[in-house]
């Protein structure tokens, strides 16, 4: 029995959570699993309803569960709240409880959305490298940090610990594909970027067959955009991290094409990289396929069944092909589809596979 924990949260979540769900039910019914789904609110539909983005009860079921299944948050309506009650600040607290300190990030160039990009297709073609991100230390949780009506400040801090874990998965990582890394920094005048860079060297000597690259981070944007096929895995801050992979979603044509995967020790939560989409939320327009495809990277990751993972991302690649498109990704001559009509074709080519 496996038990998802679902946070469909904000704007267009619960739309695209609902279509990961029918993928779900789907894989369950064709291979005959065992799983349980239980739904809880959190970010600003939480406040709405309890005055706490992230209340105790949720917080409890996603600390005993397989894996947590995250929608978006945040929106207007909640913009003018407290910095410490935003449903953002909730989903820091949500990774820190869960001890979530890696954050996979995939950027993959589907074939059929080569087209879809505003980088030329010549340089996109055969595209594929995972962002793995800290994600629980940095910039976003270091002290002191505030603000008053002279001055703001933040504390960019790591621990050794912090850097050394990150940086074993990342070579594990590097082992499984093209045995190379490049490790994002700024060196040159971050002291907190020396020391990550050190560290990182350290770890690489338990790693000698990767191929490890320092690459600063204003030249590693750069790059993104220039050679993309260049990299295989990244490996960087919380802070430069956030940064990178959104630039890593425009190269592949959309955020609503990226999934994610938040690890921990002993937890772990799937989500896509886009926002809530207020504008377009209740219109059955947004994509569900990077959350979609964050479910494959549970079946991979967490479920440990890769081959039921593979059968996701055919299923989102036959259905790309066939020329279906949302909104967010379609170029004159596709068939724009809703949000419900684009999964109904996934469901079905997961059902004939």
């Amino acid at each position: 029995m496996f038990k998802i924990v679902s946070l469909p949260g904000d704007g267009i979540g619960p739309e695209v959570v609902a279509g990961a769900i029918r993928v779900i039910n789907a894989l369950a019914d064709k291979h005959r699993l065992e799983i349980s789904i239980d739904e809880h609110p959190f970010g600003g539909a939480s406040y709405d309803l309890h005055g706490d983005m992230l209340t105790e009860e949720t917080l409890e079921a996603c600390k005993n569960c397989d894996a947590v299944l995250l929608g978006a948050v945040g929106g207007p309506k909640w913009e003018n709240l407290p910095h410490d009650k935003k449903p953002e600040a909730a989903l820091l607290r949500l990774r820190k409880e869960l001890e979530l300190f890696a954050n996979f990030r995939p950027a993959k160039v589907y074939d059929a959305l080569v087209n879809a990009s505003s980088l030329k297709a010549d340089i996109l073609s055969g595209t594929d490298f995972m962002v793995i991100r800290e994600l629980t230390g940095g910039i976003y949780f270091g002290q002191p940090r505030g603000y008053d009506d002279n001055r703001g400040w933040n504390t960019m801090v790591y621990e050794h610990h912090e850097v050394e874990r990150i940086a074993r998965l990342a070579f594990d990582a590097a082992m499984k594909r093209k045995k190379k890394l490049v490790s994002i920094d700024k060196a040159n005048v971050l002291e907190s970027s020396q020391f990550w860079r050190n560290i990182v060297h350290e770890v690489h000597k338990d790693f000698p067959e990767v191929e490890l690259t320092d690459m600063y981070v204003d030249n590693a944007a750069m790059q993104i955009v220039r050679d993309p096929k260049q990299f295989d895995v990244i490996v960087t801050k919380n802070l430069f991290g956030d940064i990178l992979s959104d630039i890593s979603g425009m190269i592949t044509g959309s955020l609503g094409m990226l999934p994610s995967a938040s690890i921990g020790t002993t937890h772990a939560m799937y989500e896509p990289i886009h926002g809530s989409a207020p504008d377009i939320a209740g219109q059955n327009k947004a994509n569900p396929i990077a959350t979609i495809a964050s479910v494959a990277m549970m079946f991979e990751h967490t479920f440990c069944m890769k081959n039921i993972a593979d059968d996701i991302y055919q299923a989102i690649e036959q259905t790309l092909a066939s020329g279906l498109r949302t909104a967010d990704i379609a170029q004159p001559g596709d068939r724009v589809v809703s949000t419900t009509e684009i999964t109904d074709a996934i469901v079905a080519n997961l059902q004939a596979s």
